[in-house]
C-alpha cells in the first residue's frame, strides 16, 4: 500500500522536485567541483527523523520541521513524508584486497536490491584499477532484479582501488536518471590507490551534490589501504549513513539499514536566498519536534554549494 501511495502521489511533486536536478544537472566548476545554480532557487533536503530510541518516525508533516541556513530560519516550500522513487547506484570495490570478502558483499548488494521500491531507478559500478558500468550502455538503468544480480556478477577482483574515480563516475550518472531523489550506496575498504581525482575533488562534489551517500566500510583492521576517514567524512557531508561492520558477514545487516533509511526519509524544500558572492558554501540544519513539542533527530546533508548563475550577453 505505501508504493502504491508513493506512486499515485509523486506526480504532484515531480513538477518542482525536477527544478533542482534537472537544472542544476551538476554543472562542472572550474575547481572540478559541482554547484547548486541561484537560477534554480530551490534546495532539497532528505531528512531522516528517528525519535531516542533509535527507531524510525513517521507520519510527522511540515508543521513539525524547522530548516535553517547559515542560522537563519527559512520557509518550507516543498514537503513530503511518502516513500518517494530513487536513482540510486550500488559501487562495488572489486580490488585484489576485497577478494575474500566478495561473497558477503554481493550477497549484501543482492539483499538491497530486493529491498528497493519498484519504482527505483538502479545502476551498478564495479571497480578496481578502473570504473566498469555493470549495465549495457543501451539500457544504463534497471529496476530488474535479475539484471541487477547480473550487473554485480561481471566484476573480476583484481589490482588496485579508483575509489574515488568510482564516487565521480556514480555522481555523474545519479544525474542522469530520471527520479527526483538520488543516493549511492559504496561498499569498499576506503582506501584507495589508482583515481585519477584526488580527495579533495571528491568531497567538494559530494558537497555540491544533492544526492544522498551510503557508505559500507568492509576492511580488516590490519589492512595497510583502510581508510575509514574519508567514507565517514563523505556520509556526513551528504546526510547519510556509514557502516562498518566488524566482519564480511556484517555487510547484509548494513545494506538492510540502508534500504529502510532510504525508505522512511522526508523530503524537505526551501527557496534560498540570494547570495552575497559569486559562490559558496551553505550549512544547513534541520530541527524536528514530535507530537506535544518533543524533540527528534534529525539526520540530513550538512553543507550545500550554491554559484550565482552566469547570464551571457545579448
Amino acid at each position: 500500500m505505501k508504493r502504491c501511495l508513493a506512486g499515485q502521489r509523486i506526480a504532484a511533486l515531480s513538477a518542482v522536485l525536477l527544478l533542482l536536478f534537472l537544472s542544476t544537472g551538476l554543472n562542472k566548476a572550474q575547481d572540478s567541483g559541482y554547484t547548486i545554480r541561484s537560477d534554480v532557487r530551490l534546495v532539497l533536503l532528505d531528512v531522516s527523523v528517528k525519535n531516542h530510541d533509535g527507531n524510525f518516525v513517521s507520519g510527522l508533516t511540515k508543521n513539525n520541521f524547522a530548516v535553517f541556513e547559515d542560522g537563519r530560519r527559512q520557509q518550507i516550500t516543498v514537503f513530503s513524508g511518502n516513500d518517494l522513487p530513487v536513482t540510486v547506484g550500488i559501487l562495488v570495490d572489486e580490488s585484489s584486497s576485497m577478494r575474500p570478502k566478495r561473497a558477503e558483499v554481493l550477497t549484501a548488494a543482492e539483499t538491497f536490491i530486493k529491498a528497493s521500491n519498484t519504482l527505483d531507478q538502479m545502476f551498478v559500478l564495479n571497480f578496481n584499477d578502473r570504473v566498469t558500468p555493470g549495465l549495457p550502455p543501451s539500457a544504463p538503468f534497471s529496476g530488474n532484479v535479475q539484471q541487477l544480480r547480473a550487473a554485480l556478477q561481471r566484476g573480476i577482483p583484481q589490482g588496485k582501488t579508483a575509489l574515488y574515480d568510482a564516487i565521480v563516475d556514480g555522481l555523474k550518472q545519479l544525474q542522469v536518471g530520471r527520479r527526483e531523489r538520488k543516493a549511492l550506496v559504496v561498499i569498499s575498504d576506503g582506501g584507495d590507490n589508482a583515481s585519477q581525482s584526488n580527495r579533495r575533488e571528491v568531497l567538494d562534489m559530494v558537497e555540491s551534490s544533492a544526492a544522498a551517500l551510503y557508505v559500507i566500510g568492509v576492511s580488516d583492521p590490519e589492512d595497510s589501504d583502510r581508510n575509514p576517514g574519508v567514507l565517514k567524512e563523505m556520509a556526513k557531508i551528504s546526510g547519510g549513513l556509514a557502516y562498518f561492520p566488524p566482519g564480511p558477514s556484517g555487510v547484509v545487516s548494513a545494506c538492510e539499514g540502508i534500504a529502510r533509511d532510504m525508505r522512511a526519509r522526508y523530503t524537505v524544500g526551501y527557496n534560498p536566498p540570494a547570495p552575497g558572492r559569486s559562490k559558496s558554501v551553505r550549512h544547513v540544519r534541520v530541527v524536528v519536534s514530535g507530537p506535544g513539542g518533543a524533540h527528534l533527530i534529525a539526520r540530513t546533508r550538512s553543507t550545500y554549494r550554491y554559484e550565482e548563475a552566469v547570464h551571457e550577453a545579448k
